[in-house]
């Protein structure tokens, strides 16, 4: 007699990519969970995937299961807290594989490089490259700040609808860092479209009086990341500026090849 093989619809190999189908759908549903907010019903998870509801049923109990889900008192599901742990771990290599990048941003242009997150509502910063020069910007890793009067939140934010837009500055306010620190939703709106046009941010004295920064989102990043110069006034000048923003983005676009690329696979 043959030996008998378990197989079903869901962990059959998937054609496209060679991966187990059932690992693709499980993590294609808590991608459009994390798109949604974090919570949706069934019938969101049907509608939005294309994938019959006794699939997605069978799919969400193992990741309940498995504490990468959970299941609220109104029959909604909601992402577990086994994921946190998972992306703390995550944002920590994010930093590290963003280092050599960086790095390469203060070789040519001689100022700090960092990079950071948008993190909920707050900019945080998950890696930097001090300038070689003796007068230099510094930020704490991990160090957390409102978007509006950073240059990394513009890029972050630059195409998120302005309602949206609108909703976060209502929960976060816009305290004044510095004089030159944008405080109103219309004038931090205008920045963003401002940035849109450009291809580029610029915070000038708007978090520290004195400092300028230009930053660039990174694109199809697979968390919305972007990526900084910052330095003295006296030396990020306009001048600075046309020659800074393009080894930016230059430098964006390869880090993105890098974060989005599944690496070699045995």
């Amino acid at each position: 007699m043959p030996p008998s093989h378990a197989s079903t619809a869901d962990s059959k190999p998937s054609g496209a990519s060679g991966g187990v189908q059932s690992l693709e759908r499980a993590f294609d549903l808590l991608e459009r969970m994390a798109d949604a907010g974090g919570e949706v019903g069934l019938s969101e998870l049907s509608a939005s995937s294309g994938l019959p509801l006794p699939t997605i049923h069978r799919l969400m109990r193992t990741l309940v299961v498995c504490g990468y889900v959970r299941q609220q008192p109104n029959r909604r599901y909601a992402l577990g807290p086994r994921l946190i742990r998972l992306g703390e771990s995550a944002s920590r290599l994010l930093g590290t594989w963003a280092r050599p990048y960086l790095q390469r941003l203060v070789e040519e242009t001689g100022e700090t490089a960092n990079m950071a997150l948008l993190d909920g509502d707050e900019i945080v910063y998950v890696a930097q490259v001090p300038s070689k020069h003796s007068m230099r910007m510094f930020t704490e890793v991990g160090r957390r700040v409102l978007p509006h009067s950073t240059g990394v939140g513009k890029a972050l934010l630059a195409d998120t609808p302005a309602d949206e837009v609108r909703a976060l500055l209502t929960r976060t306010g816009m305290p004044a860092a510095t004089e030159k620190t944008i405080t109103t939703p219309e004038g931090f709106l205008e920045a963003l479209e401002q940035v849109r046009g450009a291809g580029y941010a610029v915070d000038d004295s708007e978090q520290e009086i004195g400092v300028r920064c230009l930053a660039v989102s990174v694109p199809n990043s697979p968390t919305s990341a972007a990526i900084s110069i910052s330095g003295p006034a006296g030396r990020v000048t306009e001048a600075a500026t046309e020659r800074i923003v393009p080894i930016l983005q230059q430098v964006a676009q390869e880090l993105s090849g890098a974060l989005t690329s599944s690496g070699p696979t045995g």
